[in-house]
């Protein structure tokens, strides 16, 4: 069973220095064991200025078996799935350790946007560039990260606006606005 006590003491932990450390986590409405991560791009790499969201999912014998994580938001990376987010990375998988936390695991991803592992890739296309046209990939990783890691400077109210111009409802909207933290490419994924 899920050690509940233990999650709540890695949530305020979490929430106490997520200013310095770049990572947040949210729950994902009421299910303790499903939750919204957050992670800031690293300075001087093309994932900069973007804030990631990622899905968390924990097994119901955490912390004796890994998070389950994937990004929601499209990053253009080697060890991350640029069609589905999922993630390739050891302490995800069998490197996993009880003593390892939810931070820890958000501190990775944000390390490991700033240090590919091409040879052991998510996405062999991502790999593929990374590896023959660094420069190419530098800009499409930069170009995803302004498409869909940065937040509009767009209102809430504009974002609104905009979503219903596109046929949705706007109690739907505003629910996915709230949800996606006023990301609203996260909202129009989700709305879709």
């Amino acid at each position: 069973m899920l050690d509940v006590s233990r999650v709540q003491k890695e949530l305020v932990e979490i929430d106490r220095d997520k200013r310095i450390s770049g990572v947040s986590i949210t729950l994902h409405g009421d299910d303790i064991s499903h939750l919204s991560g957050t992670i800031s791009g690293p300075i001087e790499t093309p994932y900069e200025g973007g804030t990631f969201q990622i899905d968390i999912q924990l097994p119901a014998s955490y912390p004796f078996e890994p998070p389950k994580m994937q990004f929601l938001t499209k990053v253009w990376h080697p060890n991350i799935s640029s069609q589905n987010g999922a993630i390739c990375l050891d302490i995800l998988k069998d490197q996993w350790s009880p003593a390892l936390t939810l931070k820890t695991a958000l501190l990775s991803l944000q390390a490991l946007l700033s240090s590919p592992a091409p040879d052991d890739p998510q996405d062999a296309v991502v790999a593929q560039q990374y590896n023959q046209d660094y420069p190419t990939f530098v800009s499409t990783a930069r170009y995803w990260t302004e498409t869909f890691a940065k937040r509009s400077s767009l209102g809430i109210e504009e974002k609104v606006q905009k979503l219903v111009e596109m046929g949705f409802p706007e109690s739907q909207v505003r629910t996915a606005l709230e949800t996606c933290g006023g990301d609203e490419n996260l909202a129009l994924e989700k709305l879709c």
